[in-house]
């Protein structure tokens, strides 16, 4: 199918396509003339692509994933990049946590305050 279909079928953009092919994340697909025929595999490797942008992987943490993997995608080696995010965010859910409850101590120790800082124009 063609870079359209391919790019309607994944969510992808048919600029992002051909960046994805230039940084090495998407292998250069079969050509016929100047056109560009993708096959369900790369439709495949597209979906995971932007899946798992929105879940946080940059491009470069996806490129180190198929960097040295010419025949499809190191399943091991994604699971432990899936692993390291997952532990990149429940330390960011803790930071944000503590952060939150930082806001309500001091929302609460304002109420109990004689002084409103909100009120102090320097």
């Amino acid at each position: 199918m063609y870079i359209g279909k391919a790019a309607q079928l994944s969510g992808a953009t048919i600029k992002s396509i051909r960046h994805y092919e230039r940084i090495g994340l998407l292998p250069a697909p079969r050509r016929q003339g100047s056109y560009r025929l993708y096959d369900q595999q790369s439709i495949a490797l597209l979906s995971l692509i932007k899946c798992a942008q929105k879940l946080g992987f940059s491009l470069k943490e996806m490129q180190t994933l198929v960097a040295e993997e010419q025949a499809g995608l190191p399943i091991e080696k994604v699971r432990q990049a899936i692993a390291g995010k997952k532990a990149q965010v429940q330390a960011q859910i803790q930071a944000l946590q503590l952060q939150h409850q930082g806001l309500l101590e001091l929302e609460i120790s304002l109420e109990h305050s004689q002084y409103d800082c909100f009120a102090y124009n320097a």
